[in-house]
């Protein structure tokens, strides 16, 4: 599990690997724009019962741990569906299924054009 450490904490907040790869580009998207936002979270089955917000903004720090020392293949139709969240009045749900890649492909073989698309749907 990887994991997402906000602010001053030092609990992280743990997420599937797959699904923080994908939060991390939604994220520096919205806050390289300086678009503040809410993420939103079921808590894991080792906390209490319960769900959990924070109000993303750029001067809150933020750091993404990966377990895996490779990229994960992103899929940019997920991109697009997360980037849409983030940007309602709902916010950015990790509540959602994300399916497996066929085969896992490192990122950077991904075209560099694929992080600009999202910065357009974004």
């Amino acid at each position: 599990m990887a994991k997402l450490f906000y602010g001053t904490t030092t609990e992280p907040i743990t997420i599937d690997d797959r699904m923080l790869a994908h939060v991390k580009v939604v994220v520096a998207t919205k806050l390289r724009r300086g678009e503040s936002f809410t993420l939103s979270w079921v808590h894991g089955a080792d906390e209490p019962v319960g769900r959990s917000t924070i109000w993303l903004q750029p001067s809150i720090p933020l750091r993404f741990v990966f377990d895996s020392e490779q990229p994960e293949a992103l899929d940019q139709n997920l991109l697009k569906r997360m980037a849409n969240d983030a940007n309602s009045s709902r916010g950015l749900s990790l509540d959602i299924d994300i399916e497996e890649p066929a085969v896992r492909t490192p990122a950077r073989t991904a075209p560099a054009k694929a992080a600009r698309s999202l910065a357009r749907a974004a």
